[in-house]
């Protein structure tokens, strides 16, 4: 008798429309492996529904906060049924970019520098020498993110908005300039590495991200073998000093143009990595021979709890 999995997508947070879309190929995907599949869009009653429902594991294609965070990691432990991707604490720690920088630097990933600081000092004067960052502490797909170049005489004023949804504490980085890559794992093993390259020239936005043609990416990315290799053992290792289960995606800046720094540096760890039919990680999975039924159906296989 085929598993019975709860595909959980949606949710509540900025990130709700590319979690639809993940949930929509992964459950698609799933039925076409031979599991029973339920659609789950997941609100705030979603513990009593799953009670009801009795899946044989969860599928979390949920993206942002709640689905990314802990919350529904910890509502599944308590339910205890068995659910795909990071645990507990590993979600959360991941989700708050400087605690996670904060586990990453110790086990002796590269950072940029940076210290959170209040959106409205930020928004004063600057924190930081330009160009720099600024970024929510627990957001994901670039929302609320700005980029302080040298010629901005003054910060951005959009941090003093009354409606500014990502919390007053905010992460101010140094901006590391290059190139934008991307590295998987999946279990224990690191996939390849993708050259991310925004189609209009700039940077990586939320548009660049999701829109059709919006990026470009190179796979596997022209870098030297050993920087290569170097970043698929960073992802590893980021991955496992944060306790990441299943699979994740890491994010990485190389300065390697001309007059660059040679700087290498992992940005974050993303434990709910999109999968939708844009996304990176499926792309991964599919240099290293899985299509993308084969990958859903592995992280279906490795779904546990206590993860």
């Amino acid at each position: 008798m085929s598993k019975h999995v709860a595909v959980l997508m949606g949710g509540w947070s900025s990130e709700r429309e590319v979690s639809m879309r993940s949930g929509v190929a992964c459950a698609n995907a799933l039925e076409g492996m031979g599991y029973r599949v339920t659609r789950v869009d997941v609100d705030r009653n979603v513990a009593s529904h799953l009670t009801e429902l009795k899946p044989d594991v969860a599928f979390n294609a949920l993206h942002g906060p709640a689905g990314e965070d802990g919350s529904i990691q910890g509502i599944l432990e308590v339910l205890q049924i068995p659910y795909t991707h990071s645990g507990v604490l590993a979600s959360a720690v991941a989700m708050n970019k400087p605690m996670a920088k904060t586990v990453m630097a110790a086990a002796g990933v590269p950072v940029p520098t940076g210290k959170v600081v209040n959106r409205f000092d930020a928004a004063r004067s600057h924190v930081l020498t330009p160009p720099y960052v600024l970024k929510p502490i627990a957001e994901g797909s670039s929302y609320g993110v700005f980029i302080v170049g040298r010629d901005h005489q003054h910060p951005p004023q959009e941090l003093t908005r009354e409606d500014w949804p990502y919390g007053d504490e905010i992460l101010a980085e140094s901006f590391v300039g290059g190139r934008e890559l991307t590295c998987a794992v999946m279990g224990d093993q690191a996939l390849g590495v993708i050259d991310i390259r925004a189609a209009d020239g700039g940077w990586y936005d939320y548009n660049a991200k999701y829109a059709k043609g919006g990026s470009i990416h190179v796979l596997p990315a022209k870098i030297k073998e050993n920087i290569y290799l170097t970043i698929q053992q960073l992802a590893l290792r980021a991955h496992k000093a944060l306790g990441c289960r299943g699979v994740s995606r890491s994010d990485l800046r190389y300065d390697d143009g001309p007059g660059g720094t040679g700087e290498l540096v992992v940005l974050e760890v993303n434990t709910q990595p999109g999968m939708t039919e844009t996304s990176l990680v499926p792309e991964l999975a599919a240099y290293a021979g899985y299509s993308f039924g084969e990958l859903v159906q592995w992280m279906v296989e490795d779904a546990s709890c206590g993860r």
